[in-house]
């Protein structure tokens, strides 16, 4: 029996990836922590009235730490185990959690939401990798994806705290939701205690019998013996030797072999599941319906909410048929679909709208639709249709697909890169997108409307299908070339599947217990 974690618990895998994922719920909360209080006015006085620069600079400061969080995964992940990499973040979080409900100025906001960052960073880093080498191929998608599914769930209860307490007195509307955001880490740091590490990382450290259980608790009942356990063991062990033998591993091997061509694709991918738009949706949804000539800021904070369900509703299809629908699909429909619902969000308010200048500021203005009560809705709508095409698609494959796509030898350091790089647009995104907002104000929805469209480009040539494919399936797939094929590779002949191996391994059991 491996040490340390409950075989209890661990014997379903969908219990140890999900709880995981709640990981991926810090991130999600931060977002609602936000937005839900741009038109609080007890925020707004307490942080001096910040301008949109100062806003998107205090906003930006989370993304900021999370840059540095998921670099630090590099190490980390490599060093003391994913498992340990995860607990850390929680305990990280809690910290920052503190200095936001505790903050009295913007400085020691910033300081906070950077603290907050790092956890962040950890985690959305080193989740995906976890999930993905604890789980059987044919639910791999569906595990890493319930990763943006927890998200989805951050924002949406933070927000409705958010909302609640937004009706208290003074500065208890903002302080007691930052401090309430601090108990899911706890229960993350805690829970972890309970479940196994990697089994991948245990045999890369030499930890044989030990990850040859964890994988029988996760895959065949606790039983050693089970077929596809022993063919899973073995393939696993089979490439960690090959990897161990081909050198150390270093950021020296993330440019080696085939495998820039693998870290630019988890990069590019992340970096335009940002550039789609949908952050400035979740961060700055109040500015997009107060522009849109949405009134009162009890029907925005609705409005608001309305978004954010459909956010955790639409992630459910995902989840579910990831697996069967496949990551190509899924991305090519996603980006056509946000580029068009964008272009249509930035038409409409660039033909109905106009500037609006307060008569004590006339140098800064505001872009409104006024007076077409039907534009403002069709906006909202055409907003809402957005963001249930990026939570059905680009929203979980974003986290799959970067998850499978490199050997043990690389995968801690490049999936930590290709978070690092979503974490580097983010910050440079919700810093720019408020002063964007208020100069160029429509135009700025054409801009992401062309990265969704440039994206669809980019995935067509240059992003092949990975779905069903075990993690080492997936490395004899890259070395096959095709770099601008990628609709057309083939597995090679002779190249079996973990399943195909366990049914040979079935087979041949049973012709020796009939001899």
């Amino acid at each position: 029996m491996g040490k340390g974690y409950s075989a209890t618990i661990a014997a379903n895998p969908y219990i140890v990836g999900s709880f995981a994922c709640i990981g991926g719920g810090l991130f999600g909360l931060d977002i609602s922590s936000m937005s839900g209080v741009l038109s609080n006015e007890a925020y707004i006085s307490t942080f001096k009235k910040p301008d949109a620069n100062a806003q998107g600079a205090i906003v930006a400061a989370m993304p900021a730490g999370s840059l540095v969080g998921a670099l630090a995964v590099t190490h980390l992940a490599d060093k003391i185990g994913r498992r340990k990499t995860i607990i850390l973040g929680g305990m990280i979080w809690v910290l920052g959690s503190i200095l936001q409900c505790a903050s009295v100025n913007r400085g020691m906001l910033v300081v906070g939401r950077v603290i907050s960052g790092i956890s962040v960073g950890l985690s959305s880093a080193v989740v995906p990798i976890y999930q993905s080498e604890i789980t059987a191929p044919h639910i791999r998608g569906r595990m890493v994806s319930l990763q943006q599914w927890s998200i989805t769930w951050g924002i949406l209860i933070q927000y409705f705290i958010q909302f609640g307490c937004s009706y208290l007195a003074g500065t208890a509307s903002f302080r007691i939701p930052w401090g309430l955001q601090m108990i899911p880490a706890i229960i993350l740091s805690l829970g972890m205690l309970f479940f196994p590490e990697s089994p991948r990382w245990l045999l890369d450290h030499g930890q044989e019998h030990e990850a040859l259980q964890v994988l029988a608790d996760l895959h065949g009942g606790g039983n050693l013996s089970d077929p596809l356990v022993v063919a899973e063991f073995e393939e696993i062990k089979e490439q960690v030797y090959f990897e161990r033998t081909q050198g150390a591993k270093s950021y020296a091997d993330l440019f080696k072999g085939g495998n820039p061509r693998r870290v630019f694709l988890g990069c590019a991918l992340q970096a335009w599941s940002q550039l789609t738009g949908m952050n400035v949706m979740m961060y700055y949804i109040i500015y997009v319906f107060q522009g849109a000539g949405l009134t009162g800021r009890r029907a925005n904070l609705i409005a608001d909410s309305v978004q954010y369900v459909l956010n955790v509703a639409f992630t459910v299809p995902a989840i579910i048929f990831i697996d069967k629908w496949g990551r190509r699909p899924m991305l090519l429909v996603g980006l056509l679909l946000m580029g068009t619902f964008l272009f249509l969000v930035g038409g409409l308010q660039g033909r109905f709208g106009h500037w609006v200048y307060p008569v004590d500021d006339p140098t800064n203005g505001q872009w409104l639709v006024e007076g077409h009560e039907g534009i403002t809705k069709a906006i909202i709508v055409f907003s809402y249709l957005f963001v249930c095409s990026f939570a059905i698609t680009m929203g979980p494959v974003s986290w799959t697909y970067p998850a499978e796509l490199y050997s043990l030898k690389v995968r801690g350091k490049a999936v930590s890169l290709a978070t690092a790089t979503n974490w580097l647009f983010n910050f440079s995104l919700a810093w720019a997108v408020p002063p964007a907002l208020a100069q160029i104000a429509w135009k700025t929805y054409f801009i992401f409307g062309t990265f969704n469209f440039a994206a669809f480009v980019h995935v067509f040539f240059m992003y092949p299908e990975t779905v069903g494919l075990s993690l080492e399936e997936i490395e004899d797939l890259f070395q096959q070339g095709n770099v601008f094929t990628a609709w057309n590779i083939k597995r090679r002949p002779g190249v079996r599947t973990v399943a195909e191996k366990s049914h040979a391994e079935t087979d041949s059991n049973t012709d020796k217990a009939s001899a």
